[in-house]
C-alpha cells in the first residue's frame, strides 16, 4: 500500500507545523537538536536555557540520542523539559551507536540493545515514552527482521508511539518498510544530513520514502555552520566556533573546510540580503522548500541565536532565489547517492 508523503502545513504558531510523512504526528518545522552541544560544547545551565527559549519561540519537538555525549545530552534535555506539559512536546532520540563501557552487546540493533536502549532513554529523560525512536544507523550485523520485530514490540509495549530510521538508502528503507507492515506498524520517518550542500538524498532515497510515506527530518540543514557564511576561505576559524572545537564538532565540519566551498558559500551572501534573510536563514529556509522534508534540525549554544532561527519558519523562497543558490554553489553540491552509508561491521 503507498502511503502520500507531503506535509501539511498549520499557521497560527511562531513556528510552523508540518506533518511527519504521511503519519498523524504533527512537529515542528524547526525542531530542536541537541548534538554536539548538551553535556559537551556548552554548559548545563546554558543547555537549559537554548531548550526553554525554544520553547519561548514555539518550538515544540526536540531531537537526541542516546549516543551524544555519551548518553549527557538525553539528561540534560530530560532536565530542561521537566514540569513541561508532556502531551504538547514530540520527543525523538535514537538507538545504534556504541554507549557506555562499549561492550560487544553496547551498540548496533540487536533485540537486545534496543530493549535496553529505549529502557536506557526513558529513565535519562525522565519519560515514560517517546514520539519517535529511530534507529541511527543500519546494523548489518542483525537480521532485518530481529530489528524490526524489537521495535514492533517497542511499539507495542508503549514505549514509543512511532518509529523511524537515520541514514538508511533507498533499498534498506524499502525492506524495513515491508517488515514493519507485516509486524503491525510503519516507519514514519528518515533522518538523513541534507543541506544546499548536500543533496544526496535527492535522487533515491527521497523519491523511496515518499511513495513510502516517510517524512524526512534532517540534520545539518546549514552544514556544520558553514553555510552562515561565518568562515571565510583562507582565514583561520572564529574562535569558539565549531570548526575549533576538539570535542568532535571540527571534525564533522572538516569536509566543507576547503578553499573551493568556502568561496562558494561567500557568494551566497547577496542571495540572502535580496531575500531578506540572514544567511543562517536562507540555509533553513532552503531545505524547507523541499516538502518531502517534515523538519530541519537546528542546534544551539546561545539562546538568541534560535531567535533568529526560527524566522526561517514559513518562509517561502521564489525560483529565482532558487536558481541563483545553485548557480553560486555550483561545482561543490554533493549529490552523490552513495554517500548514504552504515558501517559494514557494528561499531565499538
Amino acid at each position: 500500500m503507498l502511503f502520500p508523503c507531503r506535509p501539511v502545513f498549520y499557521s497560527g504558531a511562531m513556528v510552523a507545523y508540518r506533518r511527519l510523512g504521511s503519519s498523524g504526528l504533527k512537529i515542528t518545522e524547526i525542531t530542536y537538536g541537541n548534538w554536539l552541544t548538551h553535556g559537551s560544547q556548552v554548559e548545563t545551565d546554558t543547555a537549559l536555557a537554548c531548550v526553554h527559549r525554544a520553547l519561548d519561540l514555539g518550538i515544540t519537538s526536540f531531537d537526541t540520542a542516546d549516543v551524544y555525549a555519551d548518553t549527557a545530552a538525553e539528561e540534560v534535555l530530560g532536565r530542561a523539559l521537566a514540569g513541561q506539559r508532556r502531551e504538547s512536546l514530540e520527543i525523538f532520540t535514537k538507538v545504534y551507536w556504541p554507549i557506555g563501557p562499549k561492550g560487544p552487546n553496547d551498540a548496533g540493533l540487536s533485540r537486545k540493545h534496543i530493549m535496553e536502549g529505549i529502557d536506557g532513554s526513558l529513565r535519562r529523560l525522565g519519560l515514560e515514552y517517546v514520539d519517535l525512536y529511530q534507529a541511527h544507523r543500519y546494523d548489518y550485523e542483525t537480521p532485518l527482521e530481529e530489528t524490526m520485530q524489537a521495535f514492533a514490540d517497542v511499539v507495542r509495549s508503549g514505549k514509543a508511539l512511532y518509529i523511524g530510521v537515520s541514514e538508511w538508502t533507498a533499498e534498506q528503507i524499502r525492506a524495513g518498510a515491508e517488515l514493519a507492515v507485516q509486524m503491525g506498524f510503519r516507519l514514519v520517518s528518515n533522518q538523513p544530513q541534507y543541506s544546499a550542500l548536500w543533496r544526496v538524498i535527492e535522487d533515491k532515497v527521497v523519491p523511496t520514502s515518499r511513495e513510502l510515506g516517510l517524512g524526512q527530518i534532517v540534520w545539518s540543514p546549514m552544514a556544520q555552520g558553514v553555510l552562515s557564511g561565518k568562515y571565510l576561505p583562507d582565514k583561520e576559524p572564529p574562535a569558539g566556533s565549531r570548526a575549533t572545537d576538539d570535542k568532535g564538532g571540527q571534525k564533522m565540519i572538516s569536509r566543507w573546510m576547503r578553499a573551493d566551498v568556502l568561496t562558494a558559500v561567500q557568494k551566497l551572501r547577496p542571495v540572502a540580503e535580496q531575500a531578506g534573510l540572514t544567511m543562517p536563514q536562507l540555509a533553513i529556509a532552503w531545505v524547507l522548500q523541499n516538502r518531502d522534508v517534515s523538519a530541519a534540525i537546528v542546534g544551539a549554544s546561545r539562546p538568541e541565536q534560535l531567535e533568529e532561527t526560527v524566522k526561517a519558519s514559513g518562509v517561502e523562497l521564489d525560483a529565482d532565489v532558487l536558481q541563483a543558490i545553485d548557480a553560486a554553489l555550483a561545482g561543490v553540491i554533493e549529490r552523490d547517492p552513495a554517500k548514504t552509508v552504515s558501517p559494514e561491521k557494528r561499531p565499538a
